[in-house]
């Protein structure tokens, strides 16, 4: 089970990389700069939260569920002291949502660093209103929309960044493009899953091609005990509870890649485990795709994305 690879993703692999992390990366005061967290509520985007309030940023929380979301931010503001505690109710699996909301946050915020955390596995196929696999919708279209609905904003603003929580399950996967909505063959929650973080890494590399101004990444947080393991993953959870990572050891790398001056020093479009960029694909997998599938990936989203937009604005 623990194979080399594997057994980095435990807290053990999180306490041996870090001997290794300079903690002077992350003491930095971010007072004045603007970041936007999707999931925010549970798990590694509430834990990445509370560490950008905890260093004075202004923090926007985007979430789905009105209760949990206003629980999360009582706890942030109290915990860290730090009133600039914004939140934002929005369903990342619906884009008509996505696109409202994110036309009139442009209108009254300014906004540094996305961190696009929010996910789902669903195990069954399910759609959403909009006829939508619910695991493409929230991973793959719901990450592209307010990604390339917030670049305007964030292409005004110094040092801006665009971070995503993708999965190391990517490694299994090669981009396939043929069927998107998981719609042929026996459904796999898990598969469809890990199929949506590679399509998360491949949007992060085209995304870095096209905007040079703006400094993208995508991460692995290794095994985690959180709210979303326990729940779709049951038997994994029960096997590894014992050497899964904490909520914060999850979200490290997430606020090293948001706040360090260390992380904007590296090439845009990387793939980071515990701070430092990794292979995306593994030793002899035939995970590699041909460029024209990547690029065709990215139109295929931007046509959802305008079919989603044209609804919305009207």
């Amino acid at each position: 089970w623990f194979v080399k690879g594997l057994w980095e993703y435990t807290r053990s692999g999180y306490e041996s990389a870090s001997k290794h992390f300079n903690p002077a990366d992350v003491e930095v005061n971010v007072a004045g700069r603007s970041f936007l967290v999707t999931g925010a509520n549970s798990g590694i985007g509430k834990a990445t939260a509370k560490e950008i309030a905890r260093r004075g940023g202004t923090v926007h929380l985007v979430c789905r569920s009105k209760e949990r979301a206003e629980v999360a931010k009582g706890e942030i503001v109290t915990e860290t002291g730090n009133p600039n505690i914004f939140l934002h109710i929005v369903d990342i699996s619906n884009p008509k949502e996505i696109w409202k909301f994110a036309e009139k946050f442009k209108n009254e915020h300014k906004l540094n660093v996305l961190i696009n955390n929010a996910g789902c596995m669903v195990n069954n196929r399910e759609l959403t209103e909009d006829g939508l696999e619910k695991n493409f919708a929230t991973n793959t279209l719901g990450t592209y929309i307010l990604t390339t609905a917030l670049l305007s904003l964030l292409e005004k603003e110094a040092d801006a960044r665009v971070i995503t929580v993708s999965s190391g399950g990517m490694l299994v996967q090669k981009l396939n493009i043929s069927d998107l909505q998981s719609g042929n063959g026996t459904f796999d929650g898990t598969m469809v899953y890990a199929q949506n973080k590679r399509q998360q890494v491949v949007l992060t590399e085209q995304w870095a091609k096209a905007y040079s101004n703006i400094h993208f990444s995508v991460m692995h947080p290794g095994w985690a005990d959180t709210p979303a393991v326990r729940s779709s993953m049951p038997d994994f959870y029960q096997k590894m509870k014992n050497s899964l990572r904490t909520e914060a050891q999850g979200a490290d790398t997430v606020v090293w890649l948001a706040v360090s001056a260390e992380a904007a020093k590296l090439p845009s479009g990387l793939f980071f485990q515990d701070r430092q960029p990794v292979p995306t694909h593994l030793p002899l997998a035939s995970t590699h795709s041909p460029p024209e599938d990547e690029e065709k990936l990215m139109d295929m989203l931007e046509e959802f994305s305008q079919k989603f937009k044209s609804t919305s604005s009207g």
